[in-house]
């Protein structure tokens, strides 16, 4: 099962269709893939996307720690509302970003404790984003009176030791092709220490570039294409070890509940 478990296929950024993008991820042997919204205007392209492709997309709802200061009043009952019409979406993606000076790590944390509430309340997965904001993740887990059962750090790009404080409190992580890049060989050194049951695969394309020496399929400068999981997937075994491709389809079945 050669599965995308980040992406954002509702950007726009692609330059192609949707169903031809679709149509080459297929060809390239992915099977389905998470489309994670980033902020509430996308939360009906989305969902339009998990309708008119339901046996290849899994819609994520939620407003992305970039976007926290954009949501209109009443934002958490049309979150808690769209979640319910949808048994398999999950919520996403939603964290917290330490990069950014604007929203301030402030509202970014109101947002986010507000989304986690709500994955608890209906018993859905989320998709973390946290860049340079370890300490505050943290300390939102342990301040929380609950956490989801299943969260996936998405493109995880911290050190070990911050994995093994996350892996204790139940984490998943999400490898990226960016990762394949030498400039990246740290977070590769991490994920080859991490437990391969707790490994997905993404492309979170259009973003994540992976190296040019393993771009399949192109769509210009700059834009990942979501049909490159199958090369990044080969590539990331070759690190990893043999096996570790199987393992992960297994991953995919335990996590999204397939």
């Amino acid at each position: 099962m050669l599965f995308d478990s980040h992406n954002h296929l509702q950007s726009g950024k692609f330059g192609l269709p949707v169903d031809v993008l679709i149509g080459q991820m297929r060809d390239a042997g992915v099977t389905g893939c998470v489309v994670n919204a980033t902020r509430e205007e996308d939360w009906e392209v989305v969902r339009a996307l998990a309708q008119d492709f339901p046996d290849f997309v899994r819609p994520a709802y939620g407003v992305h720690p970039w976007f926290a200061d954009t949501p209109k009043v009443g934002w958490q009952d049309r979150l808690r509302e769209i979640l319910i019409h949808d048994p398999s979406a999950s919520v996403g993606e939603i964290g917290v970003d330490g990069w950014v000076s604007e929203p301030k790590m402030e509202i970014q944390q109101l947002v986010f404790r507000e989304q986690i509430k709500i994955a608890v309340e209906l018993e859905r997965p989320v998709t973390i984003h946290c860049l340079k904001a370890w300490r505050e993740l943290l300390d939102e887990m342990d301040q929380a009176p609950a956490w989801p059962k299943k969260f996936l750090m998405h493109s995880f790009g911290g050190s070990i030791e911050v994995a093994q404080r996350l892996l204790k409190r139940g984490a998943w992580f999400s490898f990226s092709g960016y990762f394949l890049n030498p400039r990246k060989a740290k977070v590769l050194a991490v994920f080859k220490q991490l437990p391969k049951d707790r490994i997905l695969l993404e492309t979170d394309a259009p973003d994540m570039m992976p190296p040019a020496s393993l771009l399949k399929f192109s769509l210009g400068e700059g834009v990942n294409h979501p049909a490159n999981l199958k090369a990044i997937a080969e590539a990331f075994e070759k690190e990893a070890g043999q096996g570790t491709l199987v393992q992960i389809a297994e991953n995919v079945k335990r996590f999204w509940e397939f």
